[in-house]
């Protein structure tokens, strides 16, 4: 693999490793500016697309695709590599944006892995509970036999196959934690879990950090970089080292003292196993977890997703938020920030430790948000 890289779809893309390296440090700017490449397929190129969607292939499904016919595309290799190289060589990856095959099966296929069912739709995957007797169910072990394993591995196999050194593979979006517990039992019932069988759940989460560690070992080994890093399948990042985005966005329905006792363990462990780690913080209603978030000292960054009723990434509103974490050593990534927005947050907040994420209606606007930047590197 290392004798190709130098055909990676990037000129510059020592200069944006050094500048990741630095990101995690809490220091430096990273700015990912996407846009359509001019004169590539796809003239009607929705800025507002997930990067997954847009290489998907998903939307040249009829709507009225069969179950059949969706669960098929999702998991087809071949085809999953081919439109996602179509639609990489048509993107403009403007400032420190890279290109990299997302690869995930849904996010938090973790819970297939652990006998969940998945159900695919065009844009995102269900998975249907399996712990109907919490009291019965075996102890939470990884089966590399496991068909949903195997074939998210060979889609990674084939993204690296065909890449050739052009464009990164990035691990998929395994999700981890309650969340995954959550898709296992069912998110109400597993409320009432914290209550009732609260040594349960935490012996529960316990095992799931064993079998996500697992999975993420065998997948690392296959799409590990020549620079001993890994892309992940999720908002852009690429680290010298184990890489990841982590969440728990059944935060949303439990107390801040919940979440301490809870999620703040295994979080922590995780952040410590992995080289590099960044909490997606979703919704207004996991604000109230930050400070405990903050205070994991393995946590190197903060991404913030607000919800589609309120104002988005670049809004003045946020800025104080993005204050606090960087005042508390954390470096912050803020997603759906306008072009006109992103030289007023900067202005508002410094440079040192932000990653702005912004889609660009056009090539010129995608050079110009890079060119206005240039000057708080």
């Amino acid at each position: 693999m290392a004798n190709h890289w130098h055909d990676f779809w990037k000129a510059d893309w020592d200069r944006t490793r050094e500048r990741f390296a630095a990101w995690w440090q809490h220091d430096g700017l990273i700015v990912n500016v996407l846009a359509h490449r001019e004169g590539a397929p796809g003239d009607a190129w929705n800025v507002q697309a997930p990067f997954f969607y847009l290489q998907s292939g998903l939307d040249t499904l009829a709507t009225h695709a069969s179950a059949e016919e969706i669960t098929a595309a999702w998991l087809d290799p071949e085809r999953r590599v081919r439109l996602a190289e179509e639609a990489l060589s048509g993107i403009v990856f403007g400032g420190d944006a890279f290109p990299y095959f997302d690869t995930h099966l849904g996010p938090g296929n973790l819970a297939t892995f652990l006998g969940a069912e998945p159900e695919f739709a065009l844009d995102t995957v269900w998975y249907h509970p399996c712990i109907t007797d919490p009291d019965a169910h075996p102890p939470l072990r990884f089966d590399p036999a496991s068909p949903w394993f195997l074939g998210q591995k060979a889609i990674l196999e084939t993204g690296m196959q065909a890449s050739r050194g052009r464009f990164l593979v990035g691990m998929p979006d395994l999700v981890e934690n309650m969340d995954i517990l959550a898709a296992l039992r069912d998110s109400q019932k597993l409320m009432v879990d914290l209550i009732e069988r609260p040594g349960w759940v935490k012996q529960r989460l316990d095992e799931i950090n064993r079998v996500y560690f697992a999975v993420f070992d065998a997948y690392f080994d296959i799409i590990r970089d020549p620079w001993g890093g890994n892309a992940f399948s999720a908002f852009g990042i690429w680290g010298p080292g184990k890489t990841a985005k982590v969440q728990c966005d059944a935060a949303a329905m439990i107390s801040p003292r919940m979440f301490r006792e809870f999620v703040v363990p295994p979080l922590a462990e995780q952040c410590e196993w992995l080289d590099y780690a960044m909490y997606h913080l979703d919704g207004t209603q996991a604000i109230p977890h930050l400070d405990a978030l903050l205070e994991i000292e393995a946590l190197d960054a903060i991404e913030w997703t607000p919800q589609v009723s309120v104002a988005q990434g670049g809004d003045p509103a946020w800025y104080d938020m993005y204050r606090k974490i960087l005042d508390a050593g954390k470096s912050v990534q803020a997603i759906s920030v306008e072009p006109d927005q992103v030289v007023p947050l900067l202005d508002a907040v410094g440079p040192r430790g932000m990653y702005i994420m912004v889609n660009a209606a056009s090539e010129d606007e995608a050079h110009a948000v890079v060119e206005a930047t240039d000057a708080y590197r």
